[in-house]
């Protein structure tokens, strides 16, 4: 049995939709995906979570750490991913990148965010190991 996501990481999951919400309908679609990542981050951080950015992700092989260029847009309180796109349609690759960064981390849950929509509730992804 898969145990459910702990009620702390779904009240910061509900934090990411909201400020991406906020963040969208601030901006519209059209930008790029730093201009985006630098104000979801900044949005986050103003609601007091703790937020980094283009956070190394390495593969261990063989018993070995190694750096293979992965890196996470944004991971939120130390529990959740979050993937930014700015793509016209996001795509099966888009949701097994972010399946493969949950597997590697650890990490349970992610989002996968393509703000390059007319309704950005059109382009959040809730991904759950």
């Amino acid at each position: 049995m898969i145990e459910a996501i702990p009620v702390s990481t779904d009240d910061v999951a509900r934090q990411i939709v909201d400020a991406a919400f906020k963040v969208h309908s601030t901006l519209g679609p059209g930008l790029l995906e730093s201009v985006y990542e630098v104000c979801l981050a900044y949005e986050l951080t103003k609601r007091g979570l703790e937020v980094s950015r283009q956070v190394a992700l390495p593969v261990i092989y063989d018993g070995m750490q190694l750096d293979a260029g992965f890196r996470l847009d944004l991971l939120v309180c130390n529990c959740v991913i979050v993937e930014l796109k700015v793509v016209e349609l996001l795509l099966a690759i888009h949701k097994a990148q972010l399946l493969t960064y949950l597997k590697l981390s650890g990490y349970r849950l992610g989002f996968l965010i393509n703000f390059n929509v007319p309704l950005i509730k059109d382009g959040i992804v809730r991904l759950a190991l």
